[in-house]
This record gives C-alpha cells, sequence and structure tokens, in this order.
C-alpha cells in the first residue's frame, strides 16, 4: 500500500513540474512578444539617438517596475530589495550589459551582426548554467539550440560582416550579458528577483545618459519621443522583464534564452504589420527554421518532464 501511495505521489509530482514548466513557457514566450516591438518604437521616433531612446526607455521601465513591486509587496519594497540579494545585482548587471553591448553593436556594425552575435546567447546560458547552476541541457535542447543559430544566420546572412571588430565585441558581451541575467535568476528563482530588473534599468539609465551627455546629444529630445520611449519602457521592456522573470522560475536557462530568441523572428514581422516593410526570403526561411526549434524545444521539454519530472 505504501508502495503504491509512492507510486501516485511521484506520479503527482511529475505531471505538476510539467504543469510548471508549460506555465513558464508560456511566460517567457509572452516575454518575447512584448519585447519584440523594439523595431516599431524606433520606427516611429522623431529624431532621438539609440541612447537617449534607451535612457527614457530605461526610466520608464523602472517606474513602472517600482510601482510593480511595491503593489506586489506592500509596505515591503526595501525588503524585498535587500532579499533578492547578490544574485539580482549581478542579473542586473547583466541585462544591462545586454542593453548597452546590443546598441554599441548596432551602431559599430550593423543590426545584421548584433541579431547574429545574439543568437549566441542560448549557448553562452547552456554552459553558464551548467557550470555554475548544474542544470543538464537536454540533447533535443543542444539541437534547438543549433538549429535556432542557423536560422538566425540565415535570416541576416547578407548582412552579416566581420570587419567591425568594435561592433562584433559589443555584440558578444550583449549576448554574454542577456546569459548572465538568465543564469542569475535561475540562480534566485526561490527569492523574488524583480529587483533585478530595477536594478538593470538604473545601470542601463546611467550609461545612456553619460553617453548622450558626453557626445553632446544632450537628453532633451521631443514630446513625442519622449512619451513613446517611456512607453516603450512600460510595455516593452518593464512587462517583457516581469514576464521573464516569472518563467525563470520553472524553465532552465538554456530553454529560457532559446525561448526568447522567438523576439528576433517577431520584431520584423511587427514592422511588417505596420508599415509594409516585406521581409526577404532568407529572413522567412530562417525565422521559420528558428521557430521550429523553440516549438520542438518546449514540446520536448513538457514531455520530459511529464515522464520523469525533467532535468536534474
Amino acid at each position: 500500500m505504501n508502495r503504491a501511495a509512492d507510486g501516485r505521489g511521484q506520479t503527482a509530482n511529475v505531471s505538476a513540474a510539467a504543469r510548471a514548466y508549460r506555465r513558464g513557457v508560456v511566460f517567457v514566450l509572452l516575454g518575447s512578444v512584448s519585447s519584440s516591438w523594439l523595431g516599431l518604437g524606433v520606427r516611429v521616433m522623431e529624431s532621438a539617438t539609440a541612447w537617449q531612446i534607451l535612457a527614457y526607455r530605461s526610466l520608464g521601465a523602472i517606474l513602472f517596475l517600482l510601482a510593480f513591486i511595491a503593489l506586489r509587496n506592500p509596505g515591503r519594497l526595501v525588503a524585498t530589495f535587500r532579499a533578492a540579494g547578490l544574485a539580482s545585482i549581478v542579473a542586473g548587471i547583466g541585462l544591462a550589459a545586454a542593453f548597452s553591448g546590443i546598441i554599441v553593436a548596432i551602431q559599430g556594425a550593423s543590426v545584421a551582426n548584433a541579431m547574429f552575435l545574439l543568437a549566441a546567447a542560448p549557448f553562452l546560458a547552456a554552459v553558464l548554467g551548467r557550470l555554475l547552476l548544474g542544470e543538464r541541457v537536454r540533447g533535443a535542447t543542444w539541437a534547438a539550440i543549433l538549429c535556432a543559430f542557423i536560422g538566425v544566420g540565415i535570416m541576416v546572412a547578407e548582412g552579416i560582416g566581420f570587419g567591425h571588430v568594435r561592433g562584433n565585441v559589443a555584440g558578444l558581451i550583449g549576448a554574454l550579458g542577456l546569459a548572465t541575467y538568465i543564469v542569475a535568476l535561475r540562480r534566485g528563482h526561490l527569492t523574488d528577483m524583480l529587483p533585478c530588473n530595477v536594478i538593470g534599468g538604473v545601470i542601463g539609465l546611467a550609461v545612456a545618459a553619460t553617453v548622450c551627455l558626453s557626445t553632446g546629444d544632450g537628453l532633451a529630445i521631443s514630446l513625442h519621443d519622449t512619451l513613446w520611449s517611456l512607453a516603450m519602457g512600460v510595455f516593452q521592456l518593464g512587462l517583457a522583464l516581469v514576464l521573464f522573470t516569472m518563467g525563470s522560475r520553472t524553465v532552465p536557462a538554456a530553454d529560457m534564452t532559446l525561448l526568447a530568441m522567438t523576439e528576433v523572428v517577431l520584431a520584423p514581422f511587427w514592422v511588417w504589420l505596420v508599415f509594409g516593410e516585406t521581409a526577404g526570403v532568407f529572413t522567412l526561411i530562417g525565422g521559420a527554421l528558428l521557430l521550429a526549434a523553440v516549438a520542438v524545444d518546449a514540446v520536448t521539454g513538457v514531455r520530459d518532464r511529464k515522464t520523469n519530472g525533467g532535468p536534474r
């Protein structure tokens, strides 16, 4: 009888793990959808530079996240930041590095280079997750990561060049920053890690403001650009970070970073939908390959957890 009860308990635990993983996947995918309209937001700007957009976007995200954390933890705002600990600081630094690295990569090389190098993030997250967290990476996930990397490569093949050292190094730093952010989220998944996003926003704002002031561009932009940048901070960044943080509780670092790559596919889709910018055949083929990789990884991940509770 005890053996039967133990079997039922184990089955229940496995089913719970599958449901939790599925819920985490949904959160991460919704976060990717939310963050994917960055290109759309940039398209409607009148004259703001990338660093000016980053400054006001970071400000919008900071205000949104502080309000969200305060409402979620009434009277415990400071205590929530203290409880997040060192992992939140590391995650915040990684997030700021991801913001800044991609912008510098775009300025120093090309959008294609930046996207291609960002696709290295799942590889880096898989390695860091294994070394620092002991998270086993499933064979299906490794295959999906490789497939996604090839897909992104196909999408941006015509624009990839390797003659811009500064831009390419910055792109790799951005990818490493994203991987570090997600691994740190996983490290602190038993606590409320939302404060790390505020920390990343503050660092990003400080870096962007410093660049704007040192280059002479300043922080004065039109009301139109200010409102759009702040709105991007709330909906394109702040909301996405909340969803990513919620998903990090149950989705391993490698899977989470791979799922986040759907942003690369969705970004040109929104621009096509609103502005009619057509996507080339390489973009369609590469995007389909990337989405197929994400779908296969998600489905096999749920199946793995239904079978044995997932990786240890």
